[in-house]
């Protein structure tokens, strides 16, 4: 598949809360610096569930209208737990899940205590345990879930490494093709990670993985 046919959707951190510019602008520059077309989706925030979801499917739909072929989300925090309900929630329709799915530091499960702030703004201080399970990833991933990317950082402590062996653990189970990356130190929220030690490796890893699969030159 030529690389010209894919578009990369870039949703950036927040907590839900806000769009934060250090995981919007700059890392489709990197992707076009990489020959990877990509835009920023702002998601709905301040909103509650399942609106940045229906948002994100949208955009998805309105993106292939265009004869884009394949489609790739890729989220950071909060942005990417947005794009991992993108990716696994099991109602959407075939042309509004994602074809592939890169995620930055997400916070996967509601179901834990940490990073509430996430949880919070997009479910309400009071949502039921059903709900919280239902938009936590772990739980969500089927054998049909798109092919993931994952990182994340031991040292982050606003959303613990936790999250992310949970939804490793839930695509291995599932059979789902993904490269998981976890690096030994590193706070949250590093986008890039430029000069942020071995977790600069990230970019390099991705686009290879990219690559690796006809979605990058």
């Amino acid at each position: 598949m030529s690389s010209a046919s894919v578009h990369v959707l870039v949703l950036p951190g927040g907590s839900y809360a806000m769009h934060a510019e250090r995981s919007s602008e700059p890392i489709v520059e990197w992707l076009a610096s990489a020959g990877v077309a990509a835009s920023v989706f702002r998601y709905p925030v301040l909103t509650r569930h399942p609106a940045p979801l229906l948002a994100i499917r949208e955009a998805i739909r309105e993106t292939r209208s265009t004869g884009v072929e394949t489609v790739g989300v890729m989220g950071f925090s909060a942005g990417g737990h947005a794009a991992g309900l993108a990716a696994y929630a099991p109602d959407g329709e075939r042309d509004e899940v994602p074809d592939f799915v890169a995620l930055a530091y997400p916070p996967v499960s509601m179901e834990l205590g940490t990073h509430g702030a996430s949880r919070v703004n997009l479910l309400g201080e009071d949502a039921d345990p059903a709900l919280r399970a239902a938009t936590s990833l772990d739980r969500l991933v089927a054998p049909e879930a798109p092919p993931t990317f994952l990182w994340h950082t031991g040292g982050d402590t606003v959303v613990p490494v936790e999250h992310a062996y949970l939804l490793a653990s839930a695509l291995a189970r599932a059979g789902v093709p993904h490269e998981t990356h976890i690096f030994e130190r590193g706070n949250h929220a590093l986008s890039l990670a430029r000069d942020a030690g071995t977790a600069s490796a990230w970019t390099a890893l991705c686009l290879s993985w990219l690559q690796s699969h006809g979605w990058a030159p």
